[in-house]
């Protein structure tokens, strides 16, 4: 098994993997850190604390991780995605199955990250996608954790399944890829909404609200996009975002926090090694959002925030004093009626 990406997130799966007695290759971008990795066997960087075994190979070399490997992990920031998998493209193997951890969106064409596999395969690709409540530290402990894992390939879902379970690690499987994906990305946007709540001290009655509402939105644009919305109330949906509006360990939250107790973005982001999806996310999200002219009034409002210079209290007022509307519309309650 092949897993691209050192961060937290992609150590931790290429861990988890090792610990099933899989033989496994990890790819670190910078040099200098896959010969740390492989010299300590720890990535202190982002995951210390956890002894990689010693089967475990890790290399910065794309030729050396992708050898052999019948099953690719990929876990890479979405906006380096396109250029990490025409790296690593020529040296996989043709029939391998692609399971994509990497949660986001592409800016410039509003593309999933199984998109982009086919679109530099040029060809249909055998990829799947994991997703769901998971902090890279809990796992890596070893605390219980489900996830979704969606193929639309059921055998190959199956295959992966069993592949990658665990009894801390459940995995359930889903048809539904684009849904499973779209939970992923969103709700790392969302989480900074959170976030903002919490810094401006609203209170849990407003954390509440605007979880509740993000999932509206989120199953709205799942619904317009060609994905099953019921999929946006499972674990890579309604879990994921739960997780991360409210977790202490969210990066994504964390953003939102000092956004919100009056923090410049650009201090936030500064020295920084770790990624928050949700910040480059908001401009894709709310892009797809107005090509596709869906209402999501609360990833409008983090844009705004984060890219157009609003005030944080402000977008939260705008929020709140739109035009009163029904909180299900009735031509969807009349058509879920018994």
């Amino acid at each position: 098994m092949a897993v691209i990406g050192a961060g937290a997130w992609g150590t931790t799966l290429a861990l988890h993997a090792a610990r099933q007695a899989l033989k496994v290759r990890l790819w670190a971008r910078r040099p200098e850190l896959a010969e740390r990795m492989a010299r300590e066997r720890e990535n202190r960087d982002f995951v210390p604390g956890q002894r990689l075994p010693a089967s475990m190979v890790v290399s910065s070399d794309p030729a050396e991780v992708a050898h052999g490997a019948g099953t690719v992990v990929w876990v890479v920031p979405s906006h380096a995605f396109r250029l990490v998998a025409r790296l690593f493209l020529p040296h996989l193997w043709p029939g391998a199955v692609h399971v994509s951890a990497s949660k986001g969106i592409e800016d410039e064409t509003f593309s999933t990250m199984t998109s982009i596999l086919s679109q530099e395969s040029n060809q249909t690709v055998n990829a799947g996608v994991l997703s769901g409540p998971s902090f890279a530290r809990e796992v890596a402990q070893g605390l219980p954790t489900a996830v979704t894992l969606a193929f639309g390939d059921e055998d190959t879902g199956r295959r992966v399944q069993s592949l990658l379970s665990a009894p801390v690690f459940r995995l359930y499987t889903s048809p539904d890829v684009l849904g499973v994906e779209l939970g992923g990305a969103l709700k790392n946007v969302y989480a900074i909404a959170a976030g903002i709540s919490d810094g401006l001290e609203l209170g849990l009655n407003a954390r509440a609200a605007l979880i509740t509402r993000a999932i509206a939105e989120m199953g709205r644009l799942a619904r317009v996009m060609g994905a099953n919305p019921l999929t946006l109330s499972g674990l890579s949906g309604t879990g994921d975002l739960f997780l991360t509006a409210t977790g202490g360990l969210s990066r994504n939250r964390r953003v939102g926090l000092r956004l919100g107790a009056g923090e410049r973005l650009a201090d936030i982001l500064e020295g920084s090694h770790e990624v928050a999806e949700g910040v480059r996310n908001a401009r894709s999200v709310w892009g797809l959002a107005q090509a596709r002219e869906v209402s999501l009034p609360t990833a409008r409002e983090v844009f705004r925030v984060l890219y157009e210079g609003k005030q944080p209290r402000q977008g939260l007022v705008d929020l709140l004093t739109r035009r009163l509307k029904d909180e299900i519309p009735t031509d969807i309650l009349a058509r879920a009626a018994p």
